[in-house]
């Protein structure tokens, strides 16, 4: 008998509204993760005290732990911590740093995981990866889908607009990472999970056509959906395939040759403007051009403080970072004059006027 269909593993619950976080109790308990609030609760600094007064009434058994996340060393302690109780699960309240500290500190010690966003910086909040930092640098280390996913608007709106806009960014580089996996698909007959880049695409598509901003509840829900949705393609294929391609090879070698030169969310934004450029998508390349500079996204490398030669170096580098990743930057395998050329022609493509 044939397989007819396939099991995929998504959140319980999405959420996504003001005033979320007070209405976390309810939420788990009617979805039958934690009835009685025996959860511990994971916050950044700063916001605590405020997140503890919010969840009280609901979840007045909870444990509350601080984490100066973002660490492999604070994922391990929290770890420890998580295993002093039983907890129902493990309710990561905050940025993307802390959230992926709690992430990876629940699928250590196999405690279901409830991701709360209070910033939109990245598809972190819903996908199978943490992104910790360590002694050797940043690792990448896969863990558990979130069980649940709530995004609280009220927290969000009054976060700094430079991390929603690196959200921005981040979601809209799916269209990017997915037009590289077709052409590896294309070329390198390489497996392509059409459900992935479905559900990949389609957020990207909505939000880059969106006529709200930054203000405007329903753009947030819109950015919100697209991240999720990110992270949960991740999820059904089991690689971070439909959100990483050339653009975030460019980002992983400013990281690595220029680091603070940009957020993640700015830096992909920009590399997939880049790489749609090297791919002759003049309706694609359009399209983003014009999204990223109406949510005041770079678009050229000085608009993050880096020179021609700064980005053309980055570009060179890129396909080191990610060695078994085929996209358009291993596929024209540019050497450093060629790039030059190419990015002197971006740069051009850029001065003109929309049609």
């Amino acid at each position: 008998m044939p397989l007819l269909a396939r099991t995929v593993h998504t959140p319980l619950a999405i959420d996504v509204r003001r005033g979320a976080v007070a209405g976390l109790g309810a939420l788990l308990a009617d979805r039958r993760i934690s009835a009685g609030g025996e959860v511990a609760v994971v916050v950044g600094p700063g916001q605590g005290e405020r997140i503890a007064e919010l969840i009280a009434p609901g979840l007045g058994r909870a444990d509350v732990f601080t984490v100066a996340g973002g660490t492999l060393e604070a994922a391990h302690e929290l770890g420890e911590k998580l295993r002093q109780r039983s907890y129902d699960a493990v309710v990561g309240i905050g940025g993307g740093k802390t959230i992926d500290t709690a992430k990876y500190a629940a699928s250590r010690y196999a405690v279901p995981m409830v991701s709360v966003a209070t910033s939109l910086a990245n598809d972190g909040i819903a996908s199978p990866v943490a992104s910790l930092d360590h002694d050797g640098g940043r690792g990448s280390y896969g863990v558990h889908i979130p069980l649940a996913i709530v995004v609280d608007l009220d927290f969000v709106s009054d976060g700094p607009d430079r991390q929603t806009r690196a959200g921005v960014g981040d979601a809209l580089s799916n269209l990017s990472a997915v037009a590289d996996w077709e052409l590896a698909h294309a070329v390198r007959d390489e497996p392509i999970d059409g459900l992935a880049v479905t559900l990949a695409r389609t957020g990207a598509e909505a939000l880059i056509s969106h006529p709200g901003g930054l203000g405007d509840d329903a753009f947030l829900t819109t950015l919100a959906e697209a991240l999720i949705l990110g992270g949960i393609a991740m999820a059904v294929c089991g690689s971070s395939r439909p959100a990483s391609g050339g653009c975030h090879e460019i980002s992983h070698a400013l990281d690595l040759l220029h680091p603070g030169a940009g957020s993640h969310g700015e830096q992909v934004g920009l590399g997939a403007l880049f790489c749609t450029f090297l791919r002759g998508d003049q309706l694609r390349f359009g399209q983003l051009a014009a999204a990223l500079r109406r949510h005041g996204l770079p678009v050229r490398p000085a608009d993050l403080g880096l020179t021609d030669d700064d980005f053309v170096a980055a570009v060179l580098h890129a396909p080191h970072t990610r060695p078994d990743r085929y996209t358009i930057l291993e596929h024209l395998h540019l050497g450093a004059d060629a790039v030059q050329e190419r990015l002197a022609e971006y740069l051009g493509a850029l001065s003109m006027p929309a049609r």
